[in-house]
């Protein structure tokens, strides 16, 4: 059958060709962006396109649609062993958590074979994000059955609004297609990799660094008096005069570890660069074309890192040789699964259902996922900190790419402004 007739016959289906699937996002975000390839189109959504100059934060997400993809259908899942469609080789939580070795690991960790499902976590891990998903329960009501995780409910799963003053809200912010990408994604990868605990989503009323910070200080509020745990923020933008005072206001709440992306472009991101803060790198994972296999990590080329603008070097960071002689907070501290044609399986129903997604924003949520998962709840980001650096050997250390201004960065034994200490490594859970 000729491609066209086939086009023809699915849309008759209902069931959405590659091209049509693409077209769903665009039909939602005219304003972003594509690159296309004999791979595949990498799709970065509008949230993802930083605004000049400090005040509003951007997402670190991105579509990949590879060159013959199956349609990709609205609808329940099928669980099956694997991805939801074979023969694939993008990552699910069960060969991410192979991978990092936060399951059994099986040799090659084949995203179609691997079946040890994560089964971590407690305590609280708080989401901060901007605007509303409003399908965010029953997109990861999929996501979960598709790969054996347990079901969201009242109490594993709750969607807060939080008001521009820092308190609950009972109106839900207004709907951005780009950040619904980002919320889908945080959600399911958090819950992957640390299945058992408690998640809470607080939703901004916009991306204004102001309002993204009104809703982590209700976070702190949420997680901080309880149990403790972690908040997550995969989203990020320029460094400001005055960052380290909002640093000191929002990211010191006893019991809570912090975690941000470390942004998709060379260079620096608030709040990453925080010394409160863990900054999470990205990687690219590298498997057998042929067979799926996993080979190894390297550095992606498009996470964001380096020395900060205008923070000082904590002390925790005094032992890298790297950085012996420069003042400057460098990052990231680590990295973990990043690059979009390496991505990871996300399901959102406004989208046409299952995505590829790549971006520092996949890594943060997967490492704040798999440090609860860990059983580790440091009182602050600075006890974290200071365990990776004084033991860096926790960490699998990325030893090949090229990242930053000019491809001026490598990756190398040791820390390095392109992965840090290195990816996740279970073996060293506590």
């Amino acid at each position: 059958m000729k491609l066209l007739e086939a086009s023809a016959v699915l849309a008759l289906m209902g069931v959405a060709t590659p091209a049509m699937a693409q077209d769903a996002f665009l039909r939602l975000d005219p304003n972003a962006t594509r690159h296309v390839s004999t791979e595949g189109t990498v799709i970065t959504p509008s949230s993802s396109i930083p605004q000049p100059g400090p005040g509003t934060a951007h997402t670190n997400v991105h579509i990949f649609q590879p060159t013959g993809m199956p349609a990709i259908t609205r609808g329940n899942a099928r669980p099956a062993v694997g991805p939801p469609f074979s023969g694939y080789f993008y990552e699910t939580p069960q060969s991410i958590a192979c991978v990092y070795d936060f399951v059994p690991v099986v040799v090659g960790c084949n995203p179609n074979t691997v079946t040890n499902t994560p089964k971590g976590g407690s305590r609280t891990i708080a989401i901060v994000d901007a605007y509303n998903a409003p399908n965010a329960t029953t997109d990861l009501t999929t996501f979960s059955l598709q790969f054996g995780l347990p079901l969201p409910n009242t109490v594993n799963f709750q969607v807060v609004y939080a008001a521009s003053n820092g308190s609950l809200s009972s109106t839900p912010p207004v709907y951005d297609a780009g950040w619904e990408v980002e919320i889908s994604l945080d959600v399911q990868w958090v819950h992957a990799m640390a299945p058992n605990a408690n998640i809470i989503l607080v939703e901004a009323v916009s991306n204004s660094d102001s309002d993204l910070l009104a809703a982590v200080t209700l976070a702190n509020n949420l997680v901080g008096p309880t149990t403790g745990g972690e908040i997550s923020m995969s989203w990020g933008g320029t460094e400001f005069s005055g960052e380290e005072s909002e640093d000191a206001t929002h990211f010191l709440t006893n019991g809570i570890v912090y975690f941000a992306a470390t942004g998709d472009s060379p260079g620096t991101e608030w709040p990453s660069v925080s010394a409160n803060v863990v900054a999470v790198g990205g990687t690219s994972v590298s498997r057998n074309p042929d067979t799926g296999d996993f080979i190894g990590e390297a550095a992606w080329g498009d996470g964001g890192g380096g020395p900060s603008e205008l923070i000082g070097k904590p002390a925790y960071q005094d032992s890298v040789k790297k950085l012996a002689g420069v003042t400057a907070r460098g990052v990231p501290d680590i990295a973990a699964v990043a690059n979009p044609r390496t991505g990871v399986w996300v399901y959102i129903s406004n989208d046409d259902g299952w995505n590829i997604i790549g971006g520092t924003s996949v890594a943060t949520p997967v490492v704040a996922g798999l440090v609860n998962s860990q059983g580790r709840f440091n009182s602050s980001s600075k006890a974290e900190l200071t365990q990776y650096y004084k033991t860096p050997s926790q960490f699998n250390d990325i030893l090949q790419g090229i990242c930053g201004f000019y491809t001026g960065y490598w990756a190398g034994a040791s820390w390095d402004y392109c992965t840090g200490l290195g990816a996740p490594n279970g073996k060293a859970r506590q």
